[in-house]
């Protein structure tokens, strides 16, 4: 397996400066990153390593709760889209997917995923937490729009909404903010994403996965799957497992923070590969345990006996709005294709079918 690290763009520089020639280089750099890996590490001074962690115990401690307390959190008539959502509800679509099986089917045997053809349900927990704009118009999407849950039990009700938000609010703005690098470094105007999401139905949604059941080596607890919303940016877990591939060499990465240090990873989804007319591909990712994990776990029950052994993945999803006219950008889709026919000319890629990216609403790709 290739050891391929993920390049690191500096946001300190843009925030700093956004027209300075080392902001433009950067964003020039993120640009290519997104292009090449579907992938990135973000290095954001204005992010603090204490809020991570209070996120990640509070979480902890929430996921810790009896089924019974956590059922109440759900809201399967709303499709889950707020609240909790427990083990073996989620399906990886690829496991049934024709293109997405086709995409494994490609890769050397050495770089495929885990295999998810048997793959049952997975066996983590989510938490969504809205946190998005109400649109000063009335949205065609109400159910992508609806109310938050706060936990019941007293102790983590007191904690949640100021830890969330908190947490939450950084890893929009670094995001919002690498939206405009990602946007300069393409050629389009700074605002261009950035606008496209004002309104999105932006969610923290951490995941969970209790190591004490599932943790032995090559569980899978996230089968391989894209994204379907524009960017997702994660801060620091505790413990490693995810990998992700790099459109253009099929290499599998596993994904590796620096040891120390503000950094976020940041994967592009399925709204940005519209947008761009397949310039940008949404970048396949799995969560297994391997053994980098299994030493994780280790340390973390020596150093912290008294903590629950859960693994969580602190992961914001930014949307463009619901209503936002979803159609690839003429000058993307353009460069798309002469990368297209240079990979066919190289034998890189098969003649396999240009994906048409029809335009619709954001929402409706959602719901789809």
């Amino acid at each position: 397996m290739a050891d391929a690290t993920l390049p690191i763009i500096n946001l300190d520089v843009f925030v700093a400066s956004p027209e300075s020639e080392a902001a433009l280089k950067e964003c020039k750099k993120a640009a290519d990153a997104l292009i090449t890996y579907g992938a990135l590490l973000l290095h954001d001074s204005r992010v603090s390593e204490e809020d991570n962690n209070a996120f990640l115990d509070l979480i902890e401690d929430y996921f810790a709760q009896p089924e019974e307390t956590l059922k109440k959190d759900e809201r399967p008539e709303l499709g889950y889209q707020v609240g909790v959502t427990l083990e073996n509800t989620e399906k990886p679509k690829c496991a049934v997917d024709e293109p997405c099986l086709k995409v494994i089917a490609r890769l050397d045997p050495a770089e495929r995923p885990l295999d998810i053809t048997a793959h049952s349900p997975d066996p983590k927990c989510r938490f969504f937490w809205k946190m998005s704009e109400k649109p000063p118009y009335e949205s065609q999407y109400p159910g992508l729009n609806a109310p938050n849950v706060v936990p019941e039990d007293e102790n983590i009700r007191e904690r949640w909404t100021p830890i969330m938000e908190k947490w939450g609010t950084s890893m929009k703005t670094a995001v919002a903010n690498l939206s405009e690098m990602a946007a300069v470094g393409l050629g389009l105007p700074r605002e261009t994403f950035k606008d496209a999401g004002k309104y999105g139905p932006h969610l923290l949604a951490p995941t969970a996965s209790d190591l004490k059941k599932y943790g032995q080596k090559d569980t899978i607890l996230a089968g391989f799957h894209t994204d379907l919303n524009f960017l997702t940016i994660h801060g620091r877990s505790r413990y490693p497992g995810l990998n992700i591939w790099a459109r253009n060499s099929g290499k599998r990465i596993p994904v590796r923070f620096p040891a120390t240090g503000r950094y976020l990873l940041v994967q592009a989804g399925k709204q940005l590969e519209h947008l761009s007319g397949g310039l940008v591909k949404a970048g396949y990712h799995e969560v297994v345990v391997n053994d980098a994990t299994l030493q994780a776990i280790e340390r973390r029950k020596a150093g912290h006996p008294d903590r629950p052994l859960i693994r969580i993945s602190s992961t914001f999803f930014w949307h463009l709005s619901s209503d936002y006219d979803l159609a690839p950008i003429p000058a993307l889709q353009e460069r798309a294709r002469a990368l297209r026919a240079d990979a066919i000319t190289l034998g890189k890629i098969d003649l396999e079918e240009e994906t048409a990216y029809e335009p619709m609403k954001v929402g409706q790709q959602v719901i789809k």
